[in-house]
Order: C-alpha cells, then structure tokens, then sequence
C-alpha cells in the first residue's frame, strides 16, 4: 500500500512540474513533455517556479526507496 502512495506522491509532483512548465510557456512545457533531461534544465534555471513539485518527487522517491530497503530490496511487498 505504501508503494502505491510513495508512487502517486512522485506522479503528482511529476505533472505539478509539468504544469509549472507550461504556465512559464508552451515552450518550456513541450520540451519537458517530450524531452527527459529538458526537465532537469527547467528546474535549474526556474528553481521558483519548480521547487515544490521537485520536493513532492523527492518525498515519493524516498518512500519507495525505504520501502524497498525495508523489503529485502523489493519495493512491492508480496
């Protein structure tokens, strides 16, 4: 159950960022749409803009990464 809300925690900071995107310009949103590493250079350069959807990646990230050590290195229990 964890799994699923460290998950949606990282999805929603995910399309918070994209959303960030388009609102500084449809530019900066397709290319971090389309392109991967394009999202990374949209947080540097608009750290304002882009901060609290990173920290609600980060958060679910963490939540993944402490139930999978927890696990035996399985994120999912079964």
């Amino acid at each position: 159950m964890m799994f699923y809300v460290g998950l949606g925690i990282f999805i929603i900071g995910g399309i918070g960022l994209l959303i960030a995107a388009f609102r500084t310009s449809i530019l900066w949103g397709l290319a971090v749409l389309l392109v991967a590493p394009v999202a990374i250079i949209y947080l540097i350069v608009h750290w304002q803009d882009a901060k609290g959807p990173f920290k609600l990646q980060v958060v679910g990230l963490l939540i993944i990464v402490v139930l999978a050590y927890t696990n035996g290195g399985s994120a999912i229990p079964t």
